[in-house]
């Protein structure tokens, strides 16, 4: 579920940001976890982190006043629902990695043999 998750946020990354971040970019999910409301209904919270290649990409990524990355939670947020059928808190952060191409265990995700 957490790969599934992963996927899915890094698909919204990618097609928002189009060809300003090509692919130098990969997502983990921290923390995925099922709760109950006060009202007794189904919530999952989700925290995960985009990581990039350069600080510049970090800007873009986030957007101005963090409009972007907005639009990507947004966009994985209402896919992730259809998928787990269920409410969704989804909260992401943007970091810098610069060298996480070089890392057979972060590639090995993507599955590049």
């Amino acid at each position: 579920m957490r790969q599934l998750a992963e996927e899915i946020i890094r698909e919204k990354a990618l097609k928002l940001l189009d060809e300003e971040i090509p692919h130098g970019l990969y997502v983990v999910v921290e923390k995925m976890e099922l709760r109950k409301t006060k009202n007794e209904d189904e919530i999952y919270d989700i925290e995960a982190i985009i990581y990039c290649l350069r600080n510049s990409h970090k800007g873009i990524i986030i957007g101005k006043n963090g409009s972007m990355l907005k639009r990507i939670g947004t966009y994985a947020r209402h896919d992730l629902e259809k998928m787990l059928q269920t409410k969704i808190n989804l909260k992401t952060w943007v970091k810098v990695n610069e060298d996480w191409q070089e890392k057979d265990s972060i590639v090995k995700k993507f599955k590049f043999d």
